[in-house]
């Protein structure tokens, strides 16, 4: 039943004249770019299907009630509901031969449209499972998987600490091997030993994979997995010795029901250690693993997936800021009578068409790592370790760029679309939340740019011994032959320039390091480099994907204009470092500019083509700004109409309260 709001302003049928308009006429296959994004057509044939197979289903229809406003505990269990509905829709599929249904349960696109702000299950499946699968014997896990796999049990990854996150060596957390007993005894020193931020821990989980410090014979062996229950299957209370509980608000995914966990001398059989890499024999001999890093291949895997995610939630808002400046008119009227569309403003277009260029090129990169993380997991199960340290690298470069390059760029669309922007119905700020939160987690960026770090000047020494280099870092072996020339014009110029600079800025750094002999007083500039080599890889696998894509010529074209605009507005943003190490010229600085413009007033007819080919149901873009069907300010309203003070009815108690102290101050 419809309140009396909701029934002024229904949203018109048909779609908005001024989007209409938008789409007359495309010039460029859509399919093309769609299929390119997806990874093929059959995977476009898929997607839809789950499409249909999640979005479709009674129990995934919108039942009208705003998360946010609802208190801690009814949004926990409407969200737990939501999360469940997943799993049997995703199961389903899967048994379907949908292969790509459980990933697509807590993805960027599928999964935030039944769960936008985060999934109590999400660890479960994200890193607990594939955690098992990794680290696990088979005799460890064979039970425990299938019954995980069917939700007999929840579980959840457990390894950052109060007082420590990124650095994993300086884990609190004791494990000591007890030889007479053949046990485990965990134990959390202090207060920053206890694990926080886990996904799931705060009330859903009951088993966990717990990272503690493992200690055999008065040794330190370093940081391993251990599976832990830490509830009782029966009644869900915490076991003895286990202190578990959820840590509170935060800035976005509040419905990942994030705990904190902390053990009181709580004991576990030797068989809790996940022994599949390296194990504690019964007289408490220690067996090391064959890589020390193989223990954080699961990291590797969920970064990559993280940049896949982040590019998606990237062009959800980059969907949402063209379509709504699209029919958002404001400014001196024209000849017709009509205000113009802020789209056709030059400054609203260098707001919105680097983030639509990057929100491509940023995924095309970053798929480039997710299949080099398959290639070389391949090659770890076969024994083979030697580009294990190069993969590391990279995921580290991909997850840092993707999160920090998108949550700025999300923030720029949002502020782009003014005041209805902030509007939580617009669902901007909550991908902007969604996004920035990435930037911490599994790596806080700063501290995995510290790590590319360390790994370029391991490489870059070894290019000055002559020693050739792996793929990602073959620039270091370049001297450039010193050339003068500057081809600013092509996609491969462009990338060129970015080598140069990565290549300059990594010489600085080794020879800060030299001077300096001190790593902390380098950081700056090892960030710098880090950086630097970072933006030199997506540059350069964007633009191989423009040259090797399988598109039309058309479409070609349309991407190489994308890839020029991205490239050029990272340089225009810090043009410094290419005037000192890529022998720009500042009339070249004003060719770019030029260039940009023109590009920016080419892109502009092609816009809302282009951001109709991500194909975002109005379901996964939850936006009142976005529709399809571009009737923002109807949307807006009807948004604005179901909030619970304009549904309540009646006067609110808290008004009533004040009106009757006041009439009763007065008596």
């Amino acid at each position: 039943m419809k309140n009396r709001l909701e029934q002024l302003h229904p949203v018109p049928g048909g779609v908005n004249p001024d989007l209409e308009m938008e789409r007359r006429g495309c010039p460029f296959d859509q399919k093309e770019l769609t299929n390119l994004l997806d990874g093929g057509a059959d995977k476009t044939v898929e997607r839809k299907q789950l499409e249909r197979i999640f979005l479709d289903h009674p129990c995934s229809q919108d039942d009208g009630v705003q998360l946010e406003s609802l208190g801690s505990v009814d949004r926990y269990n409407s969200d737990l509901r939501r999360a469940k509905t997943l799993v049997s829709l995703a199961t389903k599929a899967r048994d379907e031969g949908l292969n790509d249904a459980i990933r697509a349960m807590f993805s960027a696109g599928l999964g935030c449209a039944l769960t936008p702000d985060g999934n109590p299950l999400g660890l479960h499946f994200v890193m607990f499972i594939p955690t098992l699968m990794g680290q696990g014997t088979m005799d460890q896990i064979g039970d425990v998987l299938g019954r995980a796999w069917d939700l007999d049990l929840v579980g959840t990854y457990a390894q950052t600490e109060l007082g420590h996150g990124t650095f994993i060596r300086g884990l609190e957390l004791r494990a000591t091997y007890l030889s007479d007993t053949e046990e485990f005894e965990l134990h959390s020193p202090s207060v920053t030993a206890y694990k926080w931020w886990p996904g799931g821990l705060g009330n859903t989980a009951n088993f966990a994979v717990v990272m503690a410090q493992l200690e055999t014979g008065g040794v330190e062996r370093g940081v391993h997995p251990f599976l832990i229950q830490i509830r009782d299957e029966e009644t869900h209370e915490p076991l003895s010795g286990v202190i578990v509980g959820e840590i509170g608000p935060k800035m976005a995914m509040n419905s990942n029901d994030n705990g904190f966990l902390g053990f009181d001398h709580h004991r576990v059989p030797r068989s809790a250690l996940l022994a599949k890499n390296s194990r504690v024999e019964i007289d408490g001999t220690y067996v090391k693993p064959p890589r020390e890093k193989l223990g954080y291949a699961t990291m590797i895997l969920v970064r990559a997936a993280i940049a896949l995610d982040m590019t998606i939630h990237l062009r959800k808002a980059v969907t949402i800021a063209t379509r709504y400046s699209a029919v958002r008119r404001q400014g001196e009227p024209s000849p017709d009578g009509k205000e113009s569309k802020i789209l056709d403003f030059q400054t609203q277009q260098a707001k919105i068409f680097p983030p639509l260029a990057m929100s491509i090129g940023l995924h095309i990169a970053a798929n480039s790592v997710w299949e080099m993380y398959n290639t070389i997991q391949n090659e770890i199960d076969q024994g083979v370790y030697d580009n294990l340290p190069e993969l590391h690298a990279i995921s580290c470069s991909i997850k840092v760029l993707v999160t920090s390059e998108a949550a700025s760029a999300a923030d720029q669309l949002r502020r782009s679309c003014g005041g209805h922007g902030f509007m939580s119905s617009s669902n901007l700020p909550g991908i902007f939340g969604l996004i920035t939160a990435s930037c911490t987690y599994e790596g806080e960026n700063t501290v995995l740019l510290l790590q590319i770090a360390r790994y370029l000047v391991k490489v870059a020494g070894q290019a000055a011994e002559g020693t050739p280099l792996p793929p990602s870092v073959a620039y270091l072996n370049n001297t450039f032959g010193h050339k003068t020339c500057v081809d600013i014009f092509t996609d491969f110029g462009l990338a060129e320039l970015f080598e140069k600079v990565a290549h300059g800025m990594v010489t600085r750094a080794m020879a800060a390091l030299k001077v300096e002999n001190d790593w902390n007083s380098c950081s700056m500039v090892l960030v710098a480099a880090a950086t630097a080599h970072s933006r030199s890889f997506v540059i350069s696998e964007f633009s191989q994907g423009v040259a090797n894509s399988p598109v039309s010529s058309k479409l070609r074209t349309i991407l190489s204009n994308l890839f020029q605009l991205m490239a050029i507005s990272w340089i225009l943003e810090n043009p410094a470092n290419f005037l000192r190490f890529a022998n720009l010229e500042f009339s070249h600085l004003d060719q770019l500019a030029q260039r940009r413009n023109s590009l920016l007033s080419t892109i502009r007819p092609l816009a809302v083509s282009l951001v109709d080919s991500f194909d975002f149901r109005d379901e996964v873009l939850r936006s009142t700004l976005g529709c399809w069907d571009g009737w923002v300010y109807h949307r807006l309203f009807q948004a604005a109409a179901k909030t619970p003070l304009n549904t309540s009815g009646g006067m609110p108690e808290g008004l009533k309260e004040q009106l009757n102290s006041r009439n009763q101050s007065k008596l």
